[in-house]
């Protein structure tokens, strides 16, 4: 491995490249990266990276944000079949009907979404911003897109609004339902249970702290316990080795892997690098309406 992780850092050089990778994809791909964050750290980033080439390891929405932040510099994937099924669990008449429907309305896009989906929403938020960000907004009624646990996790935080919802999901969050929760807190009794907002609302409402993965992680790490069940991908493990290494973690659901995130492999991103294959294109007025959104989230998000 050692001699595949000197090449990939010998063609980063040549190719005035950087990595960016999610906390859900593997531990190896995770420590060769050069920044390693959730969706809104990572989109954050690659509007401050320097280097002409970006190779985004995680899935496609990540990337295409990438690319509509930085429409001059070259997006590559290892793996562009890498997708997330919630980002397509949304229709734009979803959209376009609720426009119709409802007036002071605001689109509010995850940024788990497509860039089809950006272009028609007035703004992007991340699980560890929209709350703040729909706060901020001057409408009253909030179309949330695409993930309904998300979605009615920041409607609680925010009753003032009137929310509409669409029926998307996290294939991965959603296996972790509260029986498994509760089984593992038979076992453990003493942990905290820390849990992603896109888990349904019968285990957020059991959890100790309920976050984007980012504050998981802080969660983790400055938190006096000692033991804690994690609900979200297991893929964060790394990192709360890292921030916690005395510390015991417990990962429930039927699903802990996302099997998308973890296509990326050193492998690929190596290949990647030799071939600058497949870069993420997009056309033009496409990326023009969906950065807006995107714009929007950085300026309101802070």
């Amino acid at each position: 491995m050692a001699d595949l992780c000197n090449r990939i850092a010998k063609l980063k050089k040549e190719r005035d490249a950087v990595i960016l990778a999610h906390y859900y994809v593997d531990d190896a791909v995770q420590d060769i990266a050069d920044f390693v964050g959730d969706s809104y750290y990572l989109s954050k980033k690659a509007t401050e990276v320097r280097q002409k080439v970006i190779l985004f390891c995680g899935v496609l929405f990540m990337a295409e944000s990438a690319k509509i932040l930085n429409p001059e510099k070259t997006v590559l994937m290892p793996d562009t079949t890498a997708d997330c099924p919630m980002a397509h669990m949304v229709k734009e008449e979803t959209i376009r009907n609720a426009r119709a429907e409802y007036g002071d309305l605001a689109v509010v896009c995850y940024i788990n979404s497509t860039a089809e989906i950006k272009a028609l929403s007035d703004v992007c938020v991340t699980s560890s911003n929209a709350e703040k960000i729909i706060r901020a907004l001057p409408e009253h009624n909030i179309l949330f897109v695409p993930d309904q646990h998300l979605g009615h996790y920041v409607a609680r935080q925010v009753p003032e609004k009137n929310f509409i919802f669409n029926e998307g999901h996290c294939i991965v969050h959603t296996s972790i339902s509260r029986e498994k929760v509760e089984q593992a807190l038979r076992l453990h009794p003493e942990a905290q249970v820390l849990a992603h907002p896109e888990c349904t609302a019968d285990v957020v409402e059991m959890a100790d702290y309920a976050g984007s993965t980012s504050g998981i992680i802080e969660q983790a790490a400055t938190s006096p316990a000692q033991t804690f069940i994690i609900c979200t991908e297991v893929g964060v493990l790394n990192q709360l080795k890292r921030v916690a290494p005395d510390k015991t973690f417990y990962f429930v659901g039927d699903k802990k892997m996302c099997v998308n995130m973890k296509k990326v492999t050193l492998e690929k991103m190596e290949k990647a690098l030799l071939t600058m294959a497949d870069p993420i294109v997009l056309d033009e007025d496409l990326r023009a309406a969906a950065e807006h959104a995107l714009r929007r989230m950085h300026e309101l998000g802070g």
